[in-house]
């Protein structure tokens, strides 16, 4: 709504044609559809065209296997871009402010991003459903509290989510929970320093990135090999990005580091680079590895999930450093370092040139040789399901040992209990953990 008084009363000298666009996420019942009415009432009264939309992003997020956010943040996005085409509106202005980026600096950060993603969210971005459509954000760098006094000096009325009161979700956990502490205790000028290293490091990866588009323009190039480690990194995922290819620190450094060695990033498809630094797809016949994974979101103190047949149930609690409180063995359920694991966690089939570290060992092995070595039958490798983390570290494999990395030990804050169980006969019943 402040946004919304800001852009009209900018509007008249450009003479800016103003369009209300709504999303009716219907994830608060009766409070959702009278968000809509809300906006749909303040657009008469300033005498604006209205366009709504909903969808049942649960239902959505259940189908595709997603997050309830990244479910919402898709459909919204879009019907944003779907409303702009058809409108013939170039720009779509959202709200987004200082608070906004601050809690989205230390989500990337929990979840191991790199300095494009720790840079946040950039004054102006194409849509992510549509690079023809320009996004804007002119209250990027406005607190919550300095809007707040602006609609309440002004009287411009508004609705507040309840939602952001409630803990199950990890963004809102950082914003009232982790933010007041390091605030109060720790940086009484959190929000501006913050914000600076975000500008920083920002655009110190907008500067790589740029030398990295350089490079690949170039006939005559420096090669690859007498790079700075971060261009290197960044032709890697440039290339990767290019051709379709979802990449995470893991594929982009054994891609970096190797010539030649094939990567499998799609049941039929397999990347390497060349001595020059060019990524190279190339098709093959690999019918015995399985696609498709899910995404658990590891919010609250548990949950399930489901994928292939194999049930998942997860709790997470404080730790208990006591006799009493220590973990004691049982049939399908492990222990791991909630914290170190992180809030994201990816289920799926082995993958060619999956490796993992069992406990106990100090190097990580190929996730085949492992096979071999438990004399797990072939025809049960490719059904066996794992779990990594958001960065895409296998931390459990069905049947094996936990990873050595994710293990309990002294530091350890935070407890994650995961339990697994399949509809019908388990897999990776005939052998035995590591």
């Amino acid at each position: 709504m402040a946004l919304l008084r800001v852009l009209l009363e900018l509007s008249v000298k450009p003479r800016w044609r103003l369009t209300v666009a709504h999303f009716n996420h219907q994830l608060r019942g009766a409070d959702s559809d009278t968000d809509e009415e809300f906006v749909q009432y303040a657009s008469a009264n300033l005498k604006l065209p209205f366009v709504s939309g909903r969808s049942d992003v649960t239902a959505s997020a259940k189908q595709e296997r997603l997050s309830i956010e990244m479910a919402a943040r898709r459909l919204r996005h879009e019907f944003l871009a779907r409303t702009a085409r058809r409108l013939k509106i170039r720009s779509v202005a959202l709200a987004h402010h200082a608070d906004d980026q601050v809690e989205l600096f230390f989500l990337r950060l929990l979840r191991g991003a790199g300095g494009e993603g720790l840079g946040g969210m950039k004054w102006t971005s194409p849509s992510p459903a549509d690079s023809t459509i320009r996004l804007v954000r002119p209250l990027l760098d406005q607190s919550k509290a300095a809007l707040r006094c602006f609609v309440e000096e002004k009287q411009i009325p508004y609705r507040d989510d309840a939602t952001n009161a409630q803990l199950d979700f990890l963004r809102n956990r950082v914003r009232n929970k982790l933010l007041p502490l390091l605030a109060q205790k720790y940086q009484p000028a959190l929000t501006r320093t913050v914000l600076r290293a975000m500008d920083i490091v920002g655009a110190e990866a907008d500067f790589v990135r740029c030398a990295a588009e350089d490079w690949l323009k170039q006939e005559n190039r420096i090669a690859f090999g007498e790079l700075h480690l971060a261009i290197q990194r960044q032709i890697i995922q440039l290339q990767l990005q290019q051709t379709g290819i979802t990449s995470g620190f893991d594929l982009v450094e054994e891609l970096r580091k190797t010539v030649g060695k094939p990567m499998s990033v799609q049941p039929n498809l397999t990347v390497h680079r060349d001595c020059a630094g060019r990524i190279i797809k190339r098709s093959v016949a690999r019918a015995d590895f399985i696609a498709g994974e899910i995404v658990l979101e590891l919010d609250g103190g548990g949950g399930v999930g489901e994928f292939d047949g194999l049930n998942i149930r997860w709790q997470i609690s404080t730790r208990d450093c006591s006799a009493k409180g220590m973990p004691k063995f049982a049939r399908h359920c492990e222990h791991f370092d909630a914290d170190k694991v992180g809030s994201l966690v990816v289920l799926r089939h082995w993958r060619a040139g999956d490796r993992f570290q069992p406990i106990g060992m100090k190097t990580p092995i190929k996730l085949q040789d492992l096979f071999t070595n438990q004399k797990v039958p072939r025809r049960q490798r490719h059904q066996v399901v794992v779990a990594t983390t958001a960065s895409g570290q296998l931390f459990w494999i069905e049947g094996v040992r936990i990873a050595e990395r994710f293990k309990l030990d002294k530091q350890t804050m935070r407890r994650l209990k995961w339990r697994w169980s399949r509809r019908e006969s388990a897999v990776a019943d005939d052998f035995r953990p590591c």
